[in-house]
């Protein structure tokens, strides 16, 4: 069976819950996803705002400091929101492949080139130990037993060695504070789980990102082995096909959307993975090629129009001012920019409420500039 790309978006909203704002918890939904893309402090919180009903932010800045949440190191090497048990089953596959990378000759212009990575290992678990730490502080030892090396290189190492979280109060609500690390188990009382399959994964992917084909599986986990741990599954997975001809693999009770569904306007964090998680991102983005990742690191995000990308949004704050401004990536209609404008005040009465709001939509590729 052929699925159209209209097919795939909106079967890609509803498992999103970005059809409509769903009344899971929190934790539900973070469940659900796999995680919340959480690079920095803001974005899961609008995140979770888009998808649920009612949304409190202190559940989560709560969860985070009673523990039953966590902010982890895991796909694509980026941190993520998870529940507990996320962080100590989906970091045994991450863990390999970031230890990989501090010891490549493009890392840090090859500050770590030389150096044994177990001996390197060692002194960072002796380290860090059971007890949260500072970047500082470990930056402080990291000189203290490399005193001919690049401190902040050292700690960078460590930090991909060891599977580790960060601790509040960043991540909490309004909190963007300097990362305190902790190592994964003392932090959770628990000990990693090496036993969880792939393939049960990949299974959850494709209950909140598909149908998707392996290499769409591999962006979003940059994990390997993604055809084996499908075939694992066996009639647990059904295929179709796209309008390219790809093969495409989803649940077997997966259902699909109906592509004439109406999608409402949403703003979402940067580095959503609604909009990160596949290869190739035409269900979501017309050209099929997302915003460049420096455009998402200036705290520029997308807005979904129809359910498609069609315009990028920052919001600039003063002490008594929220101003959000918009840029459309492609003209809308007089009811596609009220019904813009209403979302985009909702938003900014959800994160800056107290101050004095306003929504400017510029022209057509204008640009974000203050």
């Amino acid at each position: 069976m052929k699925l159209s790309t209209r097919v795939l978006n909106r079967t890609l909203l509803a498992r999103q819950h970005l059809l409509e704002r769903s009344s899971r918890t929190v934790h539900q939904m973070c469940d659900h996803l796999v995680g919340l893309q959480a690079q920095d402090s803001l974005p899961p919180f609008v995140g979770l705002w888009s998808r649920l009903a009612d949304f409190d932010p202190t559940t989560v800045s709560d969860a985070l400091q009673d523990r039953s949440l966590v902010r982890i190191t895991l796909m694509r090497g980026t941190i993520h929101l998870v529940t507990p048990p996320d962080a100590l089953r989906i970091a045994p596959h991450v863990q390999p492949e970031l230890e990989k990378v501090p010891f490549r000759k493009g890392f840090n212009y090859g500050a770590m080139v030389g150096l044994d990575p177990e001996e390197v290992r060692g002194h960072g678990e002796a380290v860090l130990g059971d007890e949260p730490m500072s970047a500082a502080e470990l930056r402080a030892r990291a000189t203290e037993l490399y005193p001919d090396r690049n401190a902040g290189a050292v700690v960078q190492t460590w930090l991909y060695q060891l599977s580790v979280l960060q601790t509040p109060p960043r991540g909490t609500w309004k909190d963007n504070s300097r990362p305190i690390w902790s190592r994964v188990e003392p932090w959770l009382a628990a000990p990693l789980d090496p036993s969880y399959p792939l393939a049960e994964l990949l299974v959850r992917y494709l209950r909140a990102f598909g149908p998707a084909c392996t290499m769409d599986m591999q962006t979003w986990s940059k994990l390997l082995g993604m055809k084996r741990a499908i075939d694992e599954l066996g009639d647990r997975v059904r295929t179709y096909t796209d309008e390219r001809g790809r093969t495409l693999y989803d649940v077997a009770d997966g259902e699909l959307a109906d592509p004439d569904m109406p999608a409402p306007v949403r703003l979402l964090g940067w580095y959503d993975n609604a909009l990160l998680s596949h290869r190739d991102r035409a269900r979501i983005v017309p050209d099929g090629a997302a915003p460049p990742l420096r455009a998402f690191a200036a705290q520029v995000s997308p807005v979904l129009v129809d359910g498609f990308l069609a315009g990028l949004y920052k919001v600039f704050v003063t002490a008594e001012t929220a101003r959000l401004r918009i840029s459309p990536t492609r003209t809308w209609t007089k009811k596609e920019s009220a019904d813009v404008a209403a979302e985009a005040h909702a938003l900014l009465g959800f994160l800056e409420a107290g101050r004095r709001a306003s929504v400017e939509i510029l022209d057509v590729d204008a640009g974000l500039r203050p």
